[in-house]
């Protein structure tokens, strides 16, 4: 079974996350959006002397990339998320709300942790290794546990992980909302964090034959070496069913940020007039037309009319 999940199982959850990405983004780009919707949390620009939010309510398009990249790389409208709770107060219990920074921050850290690690993965598909790759590598594992160098995404993504899972299992909130395929991605993940730390820390494989086995792959000639290990498959299983799954659940959200409506588009609609493209010419029937053809019977059944038809 080696060559199955060595080779049968990385190709087909390529196939499968490339067909389905490229599904899902043209579906998105062909939706038409014939007027401004974006999500404002600021003034809007109107009159000189009243300042606008540039990127709460972006009105040009350098707002509007700003406004995304401060989204994607910061996580900023997370930031500002609010938790809502009854608390005691003199006349009864109150709904207060609260910052929710711990969400934004767990959020964050796990994002940037998989986006380095799927770097620093990429110097066993590259040779010679990019420069940028062995310094991601080195600024990353740069603490020492004896012998051992710690990465420190390895220890991030497991708590970050760990903390949204909790959080939606232990919260009645959000559990209340959640569905049962919003506890699979991150326990898929987390699984497939656990497998990687274990054969980094813990059960060793061979690094060459791994190497040799994505080169293989990526110049599409490939090759299963022998003495590899069966953790090193389970966790290429698990890397091929995330990449499977990717187009079909709430992590395509990865790309759905750069092509929402609410977000990439400016609010200009006090600068200019945006006219609906459905807007065509239908055939009417006002009501005079109306009285015209039924009067008399809408007269004869007692119904008002404005004319007299008696």
């Amino acid at each position: 079974m080696s060559f199955f999940f060595g080779v049968v199982v990385p190709y087909a959850a390529l196939i499968t996350f490339f067909a389905g990405l490229v599904y899902r983004v043209v579906k998105w780009a062909r939706a038409p959006v014939p007027f401004r919707i974006p999500t404002t949390c600021g003034q809007q620009k109107s009159l000189p002397w009243i300042k606008a939010s540039k990127f709460d309510n972006p009105s040009s398009t350098a707002g509007v990339v700003g406004r995304i990249a401060l989204e994607a790389l910061l996580f900023r409208s997370l930031f500002r998320n609010t938790r809502a709770e009854k608390v005691s107060w003199q006349g009864g219990p109150k709904l207060a709300y609260r910052w929710e920074k711990w969400l934004w921050l767990a959020a964050l850290s796990f994002h940037w942790s998989f986006l380095i690690i799927f770097l620093r993965h990429l110097r066993f598909f590259t040779a010679p290794v990019p420069s940028l790759i062995r310094l991601i590598d080195g600024v990353d594992g740069f603490l020492r546990v004896g012998a051992q160098g710690l990465f420190i995404t390895d220890v991030l993504i497991l708590v970050a992980v760990t903390y949204l899972f909790l959080r939606r299992v232990v919260l009645p909130q959000v559990r209340y909302i959640s569905l049962p395929s919003d506890y699979f991605p991150p326990l898929l993940i987390l699984s497939l964090a656990l497998s990687g730390v274990l054969m980094r820390y813990f059960f060793r494989v061979d690094v060459t034959a791994v190497k040799e086995l994505a080169m293989g792959l990526v110049t599409f000639h490939p090759k299963v070496p022998e003495g590899i290990g069966v953790l090193f498959y389970i966790h290429l299983f698990l890397v091929g069913s995330l990449f499977a799954c990717f187009p079909f659940s709430k992590l395509v959200h990865m790309a759905g940020i750069f092509l929402t409506p609410t977000r990439n588009l400016p609010n200009d609609s006090r600068a200019n007039r945006h006219i609906d493209p459905w807007d065509y010419p239908v055939k009417i029937h006002p009501y005079e037309m109306y009285e015209q053809e039924f009067g008399k019977k809408m007269a004869e059944a007692g119904l008002p009319v404005e004319k007299r038809w008696m």
